[in-house]
């Protein structure tokens, strides 16, 4: 059994040490600070997430949701991340009619006039990189490739934070509320904008979910808010963290030559295995399920602890060392199977034209105060990162 507060500070600054120790003890073991099992190996994540006898949906379907989450809940029963097939495969389908290849490759020319944009525009004594660039490149990136107006920035950022916490350890009631809000917010802004494109069609991802078709069906107009919501929410989030981790990996290893065009993509994946953004993905049991020596019942969680599979020493050598040399790494940081990341190649292509371009832009960029990582597991990112050109 393990036994770990997520809001330990320990922890929260150091959870490898407690991976490492859990791998050795189970590596599937009952977390009781979670009431579920936990699997801590590359091996065993990797399968589970493979595994179709577990998915996401909660099984006998979702419980009913208080009236104080109500619009919340109506956003979550449309995700494509909260589903499994046959919806799910619906869904996917449809949406990667829209989100194909080559328009996430397209938008290559719009990642770095952004980040051009606001390089140019840094302070020249201390800051804060997370709001000022961080946060700024994939939230102007979603708000390019959905169609919506830039200036909405702040409001995608608000929205985004306040229901992304809901994901948190130990969520309260005002985290509920704040949810609820952002939730009836976006989804009023979304509707009136997805009956403006019907009408006045564009070159956006909006206008491709209206269009995309599959064996004769379509998107309703919940299930494309829902989309959009979950590419802002998810895609955004871990973007925002996998380039802060990244800038203070990078900064404190002194790797910044790793960056370069012949390395740059090799160093992405090993940045992703070395500091990824989420920890945990739990599954549902769907049948009886035996894992590292315990059986699931239907009905069971069993949480994927993807940071810890990065650092698995049967798979990766000397794993809690960076090294952007290390050949393809195998990492989980975008799960697998099939609810991989449909986000991946862009949060991928974010990472590989925004790191190169900051350090080109501040060669001296260092780190001015001791980072600390925010009490917000599963997710691993900074508080902030106050940095010096």
């Amino acid at each position: 059994m393990l036994i770990q507060s997520p809001h330990d500070p320990a922890f929260v600054q150091d959870p490898y040490a407690v991976y490492d120790a859990a791998r050795r003890d189970g590596p599937v073991l009952f977390w009781r600070d979670y009431g579920m099992l936990a699997a801590f190996d590359h091996a065993t994540v990797h399968a589970l997430l493979r595994d179709r006898r577990l998915g996401r949906a909660a099984p006998g379907g979702r419980p009913d949701a208080p009236d104080h989450l109500m619009a919340f809940e109506r956003v979550e029963a449309q995700s494509m991340l909260d589903v499994e097939p046959p919806v799910h495969t619906r869904l996917r389908r449809l949406v990667l009619h829209a989100f194909t290849s080559r328009r996430i490759a397209g938008l290559s020319g719009d990642i770095a006039e952004i980040c051009a944009e606001l390089l140019a525009g840094v302070p020249e004594g201390p800051f804060d990189l997370i709001p000022a660039y961080c946060q700024q490149v994939p939230v102007r990136v979603i708000a390019r490739l959905l169609g919506v107006p830039e200036e909405m920035g702040p409001d995608l950022l608000r929205w985004s934070a306040a229901m992304v916490a809901m994901y948190q350890a130990g969520r309260t009631r005002a985290i509920e509320d704040a949810a609820n809000a952002a939730a009836a917010e976006f989804t009023a802004f979304l509707r009136a904008y997805i009956e403006e494109r019907r009408s006045d069609p564009r070159d956006d991802l909006i206008t491709e979910l209206i269009a995309a078709e599959e064996d004769g069906t379509r998107l309703s107009a919940d299930e494309m808010i829902s989309t959009c919501i979950l590419l802002l929410n998810a895609g955004h989030e871990a973007t925002v963290h996998s380039l802060g981790n990244a800038v203070k990996c990078l900064v404190e290893t002194g790797t910044q030559g790793a960056l370069a065009p012949e390395h740059m993509e090799n160093t992405a994946e090993e940045l992703l295995r070395f500091t990824p953004p989420l920890h945990m993905f739990p599954r549902y049991a769907y049948a009886e399920v035996t894992v590292g020596g315990h059986t699931l019942q239907p009905g069971d969680q069993i949480a994927l602890m993807l940071g810890a599979a990065g650092r698995d020493p049967d798979v990766f050598a000397n794993p809690h060392r960076f090294d952007p040399a290390r050949p393809k790494p195998n990492h989980v940081a975008f799960g697998g199977g099939l609810h991989f990341c449909v986000g991946a190649p862009l949060a991928r292509l974010e990472m590989q034209i925004a790191l190169p371009m900051l350090f080109d832009a501040l060669p001296d960029l260092h780190i001015t105060e001791t980072p600390r990582f925010a009490d917000s597991y599963h997710f691993h990112k900074l508080d902030r990162l106050i940095v010096s050109p």
